[in-house]
């Protein structure tokens, strides 16, 4: 799950402390979920000050949510689920690929949807009704979320658009005001070009709203509002296809919730806009024929 995913990357961290802790709670989280604060601050070496701020970089606010989203995660894992997401095989037989990709997004689906703060999801949908103007920023895979995001708000009228080459998103970064709103991109949260258009969307005063995979980043930092995808696929050969569909899971998420929620305000542009084009793209096709 994707707490447990989560830990897996603080093994790589370049703390001691961290490396140690989730060392310790991966080899033995069922016992880690019965412990206190002390009593694992005792069986790790550390302090509860360290086990505190650990939680804090899991976006826990203290280690009793940590421990009930870690109860949580075990309890909803079945001995027929597969333990890792399923890699490209050479050979691998058609049949296996439908049912390993198949299961890879229906996996990357389930652990994002547990990942999704619905405080924080109500407060990206209320700061997109309410924007001016909306960028979207991201490169690569991100950059077609983005299209696919831009593609949607200008069918319900809003004024957005989607950059992924570096020095338009800094352009257009720099000419937002505090009634606009910037959406960074990034499955790893590392990518530097949208680091910088988010950092420089915030300085202008933008609402700044990032979408990443699950743990800390350089992008969130830079972000008012964080929404969180599964951080379990890994690997050059994958092609961040799980990943993908995580993320466009939270769009959509998203959207969907702007057009409920200002059902009369957006349904009527989002039929104009179905209508408009049935209309030109019907007539050209009679022509044709």
């Amino acid at each position: 799950m994707s707490i447990l995913n989560a830990l897996q990357e603080k093994t790589d961290s370049s703390y001691p402390k961290e490396r140690t802790l989730a060392d310790m709670i991966l080899q033995l989280p069922q016992d880690v979920v019965a412990m206190t604060i002390t009593e694992l601050a005792q069986r790790s070496g550390s302090s509860t000050a360290t086990i505190s701020r650990f939680c804090k970089t899991l976006h826990c606010q203290n280690f009793p949510e940590f421990k009930r989203k870690l109860a949580a995660e075990l309890a909803q894992q079945t001995a027929a689920a597969p333990t890792h997401y399923q890699d490209i095989v050479a050979g691998n037989p058609l049949p296996d690929i439908v049912a390993a990709i198949t299961a890879n997004n229906m996996r990357s689906l389930t652990d994002t949807t547990q990942l999704l703060d619905l405080n924080q999801l109500r407060l990206a949908i209320t700061m997109l009704h309410q924007a001016k103007r909306i960028d979207l920023y991201g490169s690569g895979t991100s950059g077609m979320v983005a299209q696919d995001l831009f593609h949607k708000l200008i069918r319900i009228g809003k004024a957005a658009a989607a950059f992924s080459d570096p020095h338009l998103q800094l352009t257009s970064a720099s000419s937002l005001t505090p009634e606009d709103v910037a959406v960074g991109i990034s499955y790893s949260g590392e990518t530097p070009e949208t680091i910088h258009a988010l950092r420089s969307a915030a300085e202008q005063g933008a609402v700044t709203l990032s979408i990443s995979r699950f743990g800390s980043s350089t992008l969130t930092k830079h972000a008012s509002i964080s929404l969180f995808t599964s951080s379990s696929e890994a690997g050059m050969r994958r092609g961040d296809m799980a990943s993908r569909m995580a993320q466009l899971h939270v769009v959509d998420i998203l959207f969907t919730g702007l057009v409920s929620e200002h059902f009369d305000e957006y349904v009527p542009r989002l039929e104009r806009s179905f209508q408009t084009v049935r209309r030109y793209t019907g007539k050209k096709e009679r022509k044709l024929r």
